[in-house]
């Protein structure tokens, strides 16, 4: 199972902030950008330019995609990553998914277990990097493992964003979500699906504009000692 790690402190936190304003968004806060950090600033700036930059880390150009929302299946995109032995870095997949184009929102649904503390600090670093975490109490039916499903919200919040977005992006396999992809798409909004392909339903991938197979970028967006993800997980454990 993949072990969380992400801890930061309050101090990082606003460098986090900054880097991510920056470089994803576009703007900057002056006050932000004086705070002091555990890591070195220029260190951690140095990174996050690189990652933000480096061109062959981005989706292949597919033309005009305007302004893009992100849909993150996270239960889906675990089990995939996990089919793969992979460890994600999400600030690489976020650039992945954006690559030179107006991020609007991202998006990541996933089940919640409060007694989960691996899992508070993951979920809360990765609101500080960005991310709008979408979450649903977990229930446990006897002799069953602990779930939560998400899908009526992801579907949700496509239609109800599909008139802010040029171009959606979801990342999912799951098959129920064909429906919703066609509907957008009906109203002119692009449709990119990312999954792994043995777990991505075929009548998902022919509703999408664009498919990405998880397994063809897995090396681009996992996670390795010395990334920005990695400086930012050390440990108040």
């Amino acid at each position: 199972m993949t072990k969380f790690l992400f801890s930061v402190s309050v101090r990082d936190e606003k460098v986090i902030d900054t880097v991510f304003k920056k470089k994803v968004l576009g703007k900057t806060d002056k006050k932000a950008s004086n705070q002091s950090s555990s890591f070195t600033d220029t260190k951690l700036e140095s990174e996050a330019t690189d990652l933000f930059s480096a061109n062959e880390n981005s989706i292949p150009n597919q033309g005009y995609r305007g302004r893009v929302i992100i849909f993150i299946d996270g239960s889906n995109l675990f089990y995939a990553a996990s089919s793969l032995k992979l460890e994600i870095d999400y600030v690489k997949l976020l650039h992945y998914l954006i690559a030179r184009d107006c991020l609007v929102h991202v998006f990541f649904y996933t089940g919640y277990d409060p007694t989960n503390e691996k899992q508070y600090k993951f979920l809360y670093c990765m609101r500080r990097i960005g991310f709008r975490v979408i979450t649903k109490a977990v229930t446990q039916a006897p002799n069953s493992a602990k779930k939560a499903n998400l899908d009526v919200e992801i579907a949700v919040d496509m239609m109800t964003l599909a008139q802010h977005c040029d171009t959606a992006v979801l990342v999912s396999g799951d098959g129920d979500f064909a429906y919703v992809v066609n509907a957008i798409a009906a109203q002119g909004v692009r449709v990119e699906v990312v999954g792994l392909r043995s777990m991505t339903s075929a009548a998902l991938i022919d509703a999408a504009d664009c498919y990405i197979d998880l397994a063809a970028i897995q090396q681009t967006i996992k996670k390795i000692d010395g990334s920005l993800c990695q400086l930012l997980a050390n440990t108040r454990e």
